[in-house]
């Protein structure tokens, strides 16, 4: 049985071009899951390493904001929040990055993914505001449940933000209808119990698990968690609608330091490939 259909960003805030669902229909006409990647705001030269993933090829940018307890972040991404925090990034400057990515590349989707304090620390309304105007599509938050939907959900629909939403392989049947009323942009399918960047599920569990989403909504699921390898991303991509890819991103710009444009455009060109191998 189908969940509720999802609430979507209302008409008015939403004139805007949905590149969200542009870029997941785009990849299905060409037969291939789309690729979304991440790094940290704030962590190396983030304009430079945001270029590059568009470069080497990446379908949907999440632009991560730095936090001091990054409880579902592995210790790749817990050192790029600390090395960005130690550099001074506030909420200001991870706005004006996205503003700045914007302005260079009006059709990537945009999507802003971090922890409630920083959202929420001059209220939803303010955020949701200030993420629209910096060109963001939508926000992932990692520790707002979705029965607490309120204290964000709102705020970001108002304003015609996609609200993307977090599901793991402990969302039991029971509660996936909840998980997904009030979603928006795609589904995150967290493919691993626990942090970020440590541990890979088995395909038939994705599978499994991408086929058990699907009978449950209508939304793009996206595959993340653990994914490095060209390889791992082609398996994926064959029964998901994207690929998510962070920990491995953020591991080469902790290594190349200023170098890390080319090895991050080379990198996620690889895993684009791999994607497009799949094509028909």
């Amino acid at each position: 049985m189908n969940s509720p259909v999802p609430m979507t960003p209302v008409e008015g805030a939403a004139a805007q071009l949905d590149r969200l669902a542009a870029a997941f229909a785009n990849a299905r006409a060409e037969g291939r899951a789309a690729l979304v990647t991440f790094v940290t705001a704030g962590d190396g030269d983030t304009a430079a390493n945001l270029d590059a993933l568009v470069a080497g090829g990446a379908d949907i940018v999440e632009l991560g904001m730095p936090f001091t307890d990054p409880m579902a972040d592995g210790p790749a991404i817990q050192a790029a929040n600390l090395r960005s925090l130690a550099r001074g990034t506030t909420t200001a400057d991870i706005l004006a990055i996205a503003t700045g990515f914007r302005q260079r590349h009006p059709n990537v989707p945009l999507i802003l993914m971090g922890y409630a304090n920083p959202m929420l620390r001059r209220g939803a309304e303010w955020f949701a505001g200030a993420a629209r105007d910096a060109g963001a599509d939508g926000v992932i938050c990692v520790d707002i449940p979705p029965e607490e939907d309120g204290a964000l959900g709102p705020a970001l629909r108002e304003t015609g933000l996609h609200l993307v939403r977090l599901a793991t392989p402990t969302t039991d049947t029971a509660r996936l209808p909840r998980v997904v009323d009030g979603a928006s942009g795609f589904l995150y399918y967290v493919s691993v119990a626990g942090i970020t960047g440590l541990q890979q599920a088995a395909q038939d569990s994705i599978e499994a698990a991408v086929a058990r989403l699907k009978s449950a909504t209508d939304l793009p699921i996206a595959v993340g968690f653990g994914v490095r390898t060209p390889d791992q991303a082609a398996a994926i991509g064959r029964v998901a609608d994207g690929v998510v890819v962070g920990s491995a991103i953020v591991e080469i710009i902790a290594k190349h330091s200023v170098d890390a444009p080319a090895a991050v455009t080379e990198y996620v060109a690889g895993l684009a490939r791999a994607l497009r191998a799949e094509e028909g």
